[in-house]
């Protein structure tokens, strides 16, 4: 019989508060079932196992920043969407590092397409089409876009600018003048 309260959602809300503290790398049944003080048998009702858990967390994360964007770019189009987009990526990933760790997991084909990634790419497509792209410059965008963001938001939090001026804000605003500039610039292919 389950344990009273315990839910697959309410593990995976749980296990995406672990990762924020602790790390998306640290989130196991075996932790989870500590911090309720159950046996992690108690928890297999609910969660297949250890990587169930992290697929879980992970598409609750693709969700939530699905959410942030969808009202961060509402009404708007151009450089300011762009840079509420990109705000967002590293917002979410300050505000919940180990979700933002979840969120860069790869997800089985099916899985995906059934995540609210989908609902990212759709979103950085709505974007890039007030910069007049068409495929497959488009798809070269989306994926540019990505690449930055995750990157400079991977390096920031990793401390790997934190020994040199200038500021992060700043160098993070000069990056996306250069995105809108290179976006309304699009070369042609060689």
């Amino acid at each position: 019989m389950a344990r009273a309260g315990l839910t697959a959602e309410r593990l995976t809300r749980a296990g995406a508060e672990l990762a924020d503290e602790a790390g998306f790398d640290k989130v196991t049944v075996s932790e989870l079932a500590r911090r309720f003080d159950v046996k992690a048998a108690s928890l297999y009702s609910h969660v297949r196992n250890s990587q169930d858990l992290r697929t879980r967390i992970a598409l609750l994360a693709l969700e939530e920043l699905a959410d942030r964007a969808a009202d961060a770019l509402a009404g708007r189009s151009g450089k300011e969407a762009l840079a509420a987009l990109a705000d967002v990526y590293r917002d979410y990933a300050r505000d919940h590092p180990g979700r933002y760790a979840a969120a860069q997991t790869r997800l089985d084909t099916e899985t995906a397409a059934a995540s609210a990634g989908v609902r990212h790419a759709r979103m950085t497509r709505a974007l890039l089409r007030g910069y007049d792209l068409t495929e497959p410059d488009q798809t070269h965008a989306v994926r540019l876009l990505g690449s930055v963001f995750h990157g400079y938001v991977s390096l920031e939090m990793g401390g790997g600018f934190s020994h040199s001026a200038p500021d992060t804000q700043e160098t993070w605003t000069r990056i996306l003048d250069a995105l809108d500039t290179l976006l309304r610039n699009w070369p042609e292919p060689a």
